[in-house]
């Protein structure tokens, strides 16, 4: 090898680290124009002309390289950056989630303490009820997050008939107590005034199963609750 191609050897591969150098640097600063230097300098034709045919294939293998190891960490790093934001999306969905969830338990809490501070009294006594009336005293005794699974109940047990009676059973109201007397515990009205049935139905499904929906889910299940 003569002296010019040990000299422009050496040149070429300490431009050639040097570029490396300043490809890796760009990857973690960032700078575009910095790359462009760098593979500006590595691609520097006039000093590859002095190096034998292998050895300029060794000196451009090593430099592909590394840009390839270059665009593999820039590649990483966007897909970091695309990973963070999503689990921030859904960090952030999940909170309003959870917000709107307490919002909702909230509310039908207030709803239950409002349902469970009427009584039968709150209505006024008549002879007879139509099956509108029956489910307009019930819509406003039972929270409305759990009216319509208090209503299938009801639906299936008596078709919303306060004086029902299971022929065989005896069971009576809207709700089929078994016996009918039970209900006497929320008043005595309990055969006449569908209001008290309505009570006792919605403090029985509250107490037993902890709401009518868990109650109608057990109903689904069994037919009966």
């Amino acid at each position: 090898m003569s002296l010019k191609s040990v000299r422009g050897f050496a040149v070429v591969s300490a431009t050639a680290v040097t570029a490396v150098g300043s490809v890796v640097g760009v990857a973690s600063a960032g700078s575009t124009a910095q790359t462009d230097d760098a593979e500006a300098a590595v691609a520097d034709s006039t000093l590859l002309a002095d190096i034998p045919a292998g050895q300029q294939a060794q000196v451009q293998t090593a430099s592909l390289t590394q840009q390839a190891n270059v665009q593999a960490i820039q590649a990483d790093a966007s897909a970091k950056k695309d990973a963070e934001e999503s689990a921030r999306k859904a960090a952030a969905r999940s909170a309003v989630a959870k917000k709107e969830a307490a919002a909702k338990e909230a509310k039908e809490r207030l709803e239950a303490k409002a349902a469970a501070s009427r009584s039968s009294s709150s209505f006024p006594v008549q002879s007879s009820y139509t099956t509108a009336q029956i489910q307009a005293m019930a819509a406003q005794m039972v929270p409305s997050g759990q009216f319509q699974c208090f209503s299938n109940i009801v639906d299936h047990e008596s078709s919303w008939n306060y004086t029902a009676v299971n022929a065989s059973s005896g069971a009576y109201g809207l709700f089929q107590a078994l016996p009918g007397s039970k209900m006497s515990s929320v008043g005595d009205d309990w055969r006449t005034n569908p209001a008290t049935q309505i009570k006792w139905g919605l403090n029985y499904m509250n107490s037993v199963y902890g709401s009518p929906c868990e109650a109608w889910t057990f109903w689904q299940t069994n037919h009966w609750y």
